[in-house]
C-alpha cells in the first residue's frame, strides 16, 4: 500500500517564509498609518506656530497703536539724582569753647596722647567727656566727627586743630568726637586760633570716594588714654 504524503506547506519554500499578498497589504497599511500620524503631527505643530506668530503680530500692532494714541508709554531711564555733597557748605560762626562738648580718642600707638590733648582742650574751657584709645581706619592729623546738630561746634574744634578733616555721622546731639591720628602733633596756639566765620574743612572729595582709609571707624573706646 502506498504511503500517503503529508500536504506541503506552501508558506515555506526551501526553509524560508513566503510572504503572502495579505501580509504585504498589512505591512503597507501600517506604514501608511504611520506616515499619516506623522503628517498630522506636523500639521498640528505648524498650526500652533502659525497661531503664535499671528498673536505676536497682533500684539505688536495693538501696542504700536496704543503708543501712537498716547494710551501707553514706554518708561525712559531717568538721570540718577546728583549725589549730595559729602562736606557741608554752610558758613559757621565760631562757637564759644565752653559750649562745645567733645570726646577725645587716640588711634595711634603713642601712649597718653588722648589724655594730653584732652587736657589742652580743658585748658581752653572745652567740655571734655570720654578720653580713651580707639582703632580707626583714618590716616591724617585728626578726624573731627559730629552729627548735623554739632557742625558749628565741630567748626570751632577744627579752628583749634589745624589740618583735621571733618566727617558727619548720624548722631542727633551736638557732641563732637576727635580721633587723633599719626600726623597729629599739637593744637594751634590759643592766640593764633582764627575765630572769624568760616566753613568746615573736609578731605578732598576725590580722596573721600577713592580712599576708604580716609573714612574713620566710629569710636569703640578701650580703657586708658
Amino acid at each position: 500500500m502506498a504511503r500517503q504524503r503529508k500536504p506541503q506547506d506552501v508558506s515555506v519554500l526551501h526553509g524560508h517564509h513566503v510572504v503572502t499578498g495579505q501580509e504585504l497589504r498589512a505591512t503597507f497599511e501600517a506604514n501608511r498609518n504611520a506616515d499619516d500620524t506623522a503628517r498630522v503631527r506636523r500639521r498640528v505643530l505648524h498650526g500652533i506656530v502659525l497661531v503664535l506668530l499671528i498673536g505676536l503680530i497682533a500684539a505688536g500692532i495693538i501696542t504700536a497703536l496704543a503708543i501712537i494714541n498716547g494710551k501707553f508709554s514706554i518708561p525712559t531711564a531717568e538721570p540718577a539724582p546728583k549725589a549730595a555733597a559729602a562736606c557741608p557748605s554752610a558758613t559757621f560762626d565760631y562757637t564759644p569753647n565752653e559750649q562745645v562738648n567733645l570726646n577725645v580718642y587716640n588711634s595711634t600707638s603713642r601712649p597718653g596722647l588722648a589724655r594730653t590733648a584732652a587736657d589742652e582742650f580743658l585748658a581752653r574751657k572745652f567740655v571734655v567727656g570720654a578720653v580713651a584709645n580707639t582703632e580707626a581706619g583714618y590716616r591724617g592729623v585728626a578726624a573731627v566727627i559730629s552729627g548735623a546738630a554739632g557742625q558749628s561746634a565741630a567748626f570751632t574744634v577744627q579752628r583749634n586743630l589745624p589740618g583735621s578733616d571733618y566727617f558727619q555721622d548720624g548722631r542727633q546731639d551736638g557732641s563732637v568726637d576727635v580721633i587723633l591720628s599719626q600726623d597729629y602733633r599739637s593744637l594751634a596756639p590759643p592766640e593764633l586760633v582764627d575765630q572769624t566765620p568760616g566753613t568746615l574743612s573736609c578731605p578732598r572729595e576725590s580722596r573721600r570716594v577713592a580712599d576708604d582709609d580716609l573714612w574713620p571707624v566710629m569710636p569703640s573706646a578701650a580703657p586708658g588714654s
